[in-house]
């Protein structure tokens, strides 16, 4: 099985063991650039003889460079590429997992090492990992020009394609196309949300696994304000002749410009302390409502749905940098006005945090606001509309040598991967595992693994706004994992579409 047919052609994979083949840069779209620029995905042209698929495609466009993950190339065109990790043998068609990346829908590849399939792929399952278009390529608005109209939302139209190619070709993989589930993390997982809502999404997977829902999606009036930006940055006008015309190069220098700028200015608004310029687009056309809404009136209903998130989401950006520091109560109150939260909530958050300072009380209110509460509501939505979904929390925490190592925004990825010796996830974890940590990313990849096979990760269903999550733990974990008290405080916060 180390050569499958596909489609387009034939590919040839290698073993990262024994028993687990890999196939790594699959294109399963022609390359977005050229006259296929800014365009929905086109067909990838069908090679002759054996393609070798042993090592990953090109990333996107961006500027970030991950740990350990490959930095994008001008010049690298043929981005829109897949991976496949299955069972060396096997008669029988097994479930499907098909991974969406995070990074904020501007940076990250599928090529990350915490992303090998391997380990998942041995707990019995055909894995699919891929590249989209991220940044303006994916996720900028193009204004209305003399042409046709370039779509919005093309890093989800790319993830369609890829879905669509599974459909067609997974079964030569020992994969079942009829039992496919989506997985995602962050903007992964927001990606998913949306996908569970589209109609060109439908019947294309059948459950979603859900970890750091971040929302709420754009508004048209926001996407457009921030093409004026992007092309202000850029130094042209912001027309589509002008914004076509641009180098992929030109057009993420000037997002890092924008982005810098929000940073540096506190009177910028949310965008000061989260700097994220792009995400899916409420076009009323590809995306016609954010998720939640979409959700609430049962677009998903037919879609199982497992979400996570951690107990202390916003704690990494803080301890990268990438988020600005609050520390007074000055402080504190304008980044409450700028989020328009509601008046008791800072409040709530003093009384169940009596002796943080002002720093802590921030960071978990905004992990809350950005992913905590979205994630909850997306499955509580889900489950009021009629379908099924489950709800779990990561809150492994580890006592080290400098402290706590907090469960934070991404340490939950390399458990549920079964990549946890990786140098490059230490930092995330606090140090190369120990046996309590190799115990719970089995529960985790169990459950994964059981949730794409039958819809049942191995707890009971949301069946209410009472029902307790299921909590990702280790016996080292310090008590008071249960986020109940917070939740309670977020009853009148609104989330919709955001704007200008």
């Amino acid at each position: 099985m180390d050569v499958c047919t596909t489609k387009d052609g034939l590919v040839r994979g290698h073993r990262p063991a024994p028993d687990i083949v890999a196939f790594l840069g699959i294109p399963y779209a022609a390359a977005p650039f050229g006259a296929n620029r800014f365009r929905e995905p086109r067909p990838v042209r069908a090679w002759e003889g054996v393609r070798e698929c042993r090592t990953f495609g090109p990333v996107a466009p961006q500027s970030a460079r991950l740990p350990g993950a490959p930095s994008w190339s001008p010049g690298d065109e043929d981005i829109l590429t897949l991976n496949v990790w299955a069972p060396a043998s096997g008669t029988d068609p097994i479930p499907v997992l098909v991974w969406i990346h995070g990074g904020a829908y501007t940076f990250g590849s599928s090529a990350q090492p915490d992303f090998d399939g391997t380990a998942l792929a041995g707990a019995g399952l055909v894995v699919v990992t891929f590249n989209y278009r991220l940044g303006f390529e994916g996720f900028g608005h193009i204004p209305p020009g003399s042409g046709p109209p370039y779509p919005e939302n093309r890093g989800l139209l790319d993830q369609i394609a890829a879905l669509r190619w599974v459909r067609q070709n997974i079964a030569a993989f020992g994969g079942d196309p009829a039992n496919v589930t989506v997985a995602g993390q962050s903007s992964g997982a927001a990606s998913a949300a949306c996908l569970m809502t589209m109609d060109r999404a439908r019947g294309l997977f059948h459950r979603v696994i859900a970890h750091s829902v971040v929302g709420p999606c754009y508004s048209m009036e926001l996407a457009a304000e921030t093409t004026r930006r992007v092309a202000a940055a850029a130094g042209i006008p912001a027309t589509s002749t002008h914004l076509t015309s641009a180098t992929p190069q030109a057009l993420v220098a000037a997002a890092d410009r924008v982005v810098d700028g929000y940073r540096q200015d506190p009177g910028s608004g949310p965008r000061h302390y989260n700097p994220v310029i792009y995400g899916p687009v409420i076009d009323g056309d590809i995306l016609p409502s954010d998720p939640l809404a979409a959700t609430a009136d049962g677009a998903s209903a037919a879609v199982d749905l497992l979400v996570s998130h951690t107990a202390q989401e916003y704690w990494l950006m803080d301890a990268v940098g990438s988020s600005p520091k609050v520390t007074t109560d000055e402080q504190l109150a304008q980044f409450s006005n700028d989020f328009r939260l509601p008046d008791g909530l800072v409040p709530g958050y003093r009384k169940l945090m009596p002796v943080a300072p002002v720093l802590d009380i921030y960071l978990a209110i905004f992990g809350d606001l950005l992913f905590s509460e979205y994630t909850n509501r997306l499955a509580e939505r889900h489950a009021q509309a009629g379908g099924r979904a489950f709800t779990s929390r990561f809150a492994r925490h580890r006592r080290g040598i400098e402290g706590v190592v907090r469960a934070w925004h991404c340490a939950d990825i390399p458990f549920a991967f079964g990549n946890l010796t990786l140098k490059s996830v230490e930092f995330l974890i606090g140090g190369p595992p120990n046996a309590a940590d190799h115990e719970l990313s089995q529960r985790m990849m169990g459950a994964w693994a059981g949730f794409a096979l039958t819809g049942d990760p191995g707890w009971s269903s949301l069946n209410g706004p009472t029902t307790s999550p299921h909590v990702w733990d280790t016996a080292d974990t310090p008590a008071g994992a249960t986020n109940a008290a917070a939740r309670a405080l977020w009853r009148h916060a609104d989330f919709s579409p955001l704007r200008p």
